[in-house]
């Protein structure tokens, strides 16, 4: 099933990908009784923060993050991101890394977790992240840098 203008897209796929993570974070919260955000755990992996989070157990949803999508490119026909380099992805990565302790959590914290739980300053950091993400992409494609054309 496609959309119209958006051949690539998978409403499907997003479907099934919402209600998993968010059956993940239901989970997480109510059997360990903690938010599944993503950042929190991985400053627990590193030491960078403390938490009730058991170290390995942290370092074990790092690990599965990345290993659980190269499983699914390599078992499946799904095509493998193609949109940046190994060093713009660590230097991305570095700079949400540094986003997510300014602002006290990333999206899956703030905008899953946070907002289920009607958080205001989930509120606000998401609406945050949603119009810089539209800004963005507006900018990208005015100078002609993004896919959409």
């Amino acid at each position: 099933m496609s959309l119209p203008g958006f051949p690539e897209a998978a409403p499907l796929a997003g479907l099934i990908g919402g209600v998993l993570i968010g059956l993940a974070a239901a989970i997480m919260l109510l059997g360990a009784g903690r938010i599944a955000g993503v950042s929190g755990i991985a400053a627990r992996a590193f030491g960078l923060a403390e938490s009730s989070m058991p170290r390995g157990g942290a370092w074990a949803f790092v690990i599965g993050l990345p290993l659980g999508a190269w499983i699914v490119t390599t078992q499946t026909a799904a095509p493998a991101p193609a949109f940046a380099g190994p060093v713009t992805l660590v230097i991305a990565g570095l700079v949400v890394g540094i986003g997510t302790r300014l602002g006290s959590g990333c999206t899956s914290g703030h905008g899953v977790c946070g907002m289920s739980r009607l958080s205001q300053r989930s509120l606000v950091a998401t609406a945050t992240f949603m119009l810089t993400g539209f800004a963005t992409v507006a900018l990208m494609n005015a100078f002609g840098i993004g896919g959409l054309r």
